[in-house]
């Protein structure tokens, strides 16, 4: 039986976690794979925490429920880390993929992660405040999942993206494009 490999999104209403997990599924199908995308929210409001999860199977994935042990951990918002457990359902097998500036032996140790676990770090705030002047991090944190997901290249990622907002202003199109590669050039891995 295939592997169903789980996501767990964590980020705040607002700042594209629902639709970071849903183009990262769409890439994905594309890729031949099958997919599920899902939101779950508390207060449904901007800025509060909400998390989003994905499943990707080479055979059709069955399962209906929000993921509890994530094999990947995505947190857009680096303060979470502290207030909504990103850790919880996770074994030394989980991969954590964080926006923040710091190194991922910081992470590793503000989590109380064992050195053996991987831990991928991406300034995305950073990138789209240069590359949009506002905090939109999904566009980086998607190129980041491409580091997961290594037999979907880069380019496919950006293609989708592409094709999919063809209706942008070439200008913020263009700077999406940029976020992403910059999201999949400028991580952290340890």
């Amino acid at each position: 039986m295939p592997k169903t490999l789980e996501v767990r999104w964590h980020g705040r209403g607002g700042q594209g976690a629902k639709t970071g997990s849903a183009v990262l599924a769409e890439v994905l199908f594309e890729a031949g794979k099958h997919v599920q995308s899902f939101p779950e929210y508390g207060a449904e409001r901007q800025g509060a925490p909400m998390k989003a999860f994905n499943r990707v199977s080479d055979a059709p994935i069955r399962k209906r429920c929000g993921v509890q042990n994530p094999d990947v951990v995505a947190v857009i918002d680096p303060t979470l880390l502290e207030s909504v457990r990103p850790t919880d359902g996770c074994t030394e097998k989980t991969v954590y993929l964080v926006n923040t500036p710091a190194c991922p032996a910081e992470i590793k140790a503000q989590l109380g992660l064992p050195d053996a676990v991987k831990v991928i770090t991406i300034d995305a705030t950073k990138i789209t405040l240069e590359e949009f002047g506002q905090n939109r991090p999904n566009a980086p944190m998607l190129g980041t999942f491409a580091h997961i997901f290594d037999e979907v290249p880069i380019e496919a990622f950006v293609e989708h993206f592409s094709h999919k907002m063809a209706k942008l202003p070439e200008k913020i199109l263009a700077a999406n494009v940029r976020a992403i590669r910059r999201g999949y050039e400028e991580v952290q891995i340890g």
